[in-house]
């Protein structure tokens, strides 16, 4: 079971949703995503109907991503935990949901770049939702009581 976050975890989520028609449907992404996981950051390129690479950043390459999404570790695992209990996000666990009750989550520098997370947000959920098909782990310090 891959631990979350880490490159085998969200390789592993890329090939489910590379397989999944549902995410195909939704039409072409192409979007260089950063995940922010506490002091981690990951790049999630979007390229047409497929996830094509993840890679672990340095903060200063932040500034080459379209936008960035960033949370607590904690705040991860219960939106990833709530996508396993339900199949999919609830209302309340979706990124949009998400991106309007935490201040930051959704961020650029440019808000044309940022505004690829709105014209995309569906098939971005649906990469969420596929998770509830991987088997995940968390580092110890996130676990919730």
């Amino acid at each position: 079971m891959p631990v979350f976050p880490s490159i085998e975890w969200f390789e592993a989520l890329a090939a489910i949703v590379n397989q999944d028609p549902e995410y195909k449907h939704q039409g072409t992404v192409d979007a260089k995503v950063g995940l922010k996981v506490d002091d981690q950051l990951y790049e999630l390129s979007f390229e047409a109907y497929s996830v094509t690479g993840v890679r672990l950043l340095r903060p200063a390459d932040e500034r080459d991503l379209d936008f960035t999404l960033a949370l607590p570790l904690e705040r991860w695992q219960e939106m990833l935990e709530n996508i396993k209990a339900n199949g999919q996000a609830d209302l309340s666990h979706t990124l949009n949901s998400v991106d309007l009750t935490v201040d930051g989550f959704a961020t650029s520098d440019d808000g044309y770049r940022l505004d690829l997370f709105y014209r995309f947000n569906q098939s971005f959920q649906i990469y969420f939702d596929d998770s509830a098909q991987l088997q995940t782990t968390y580092p110890k310090a996130a676990v919730t009581a």
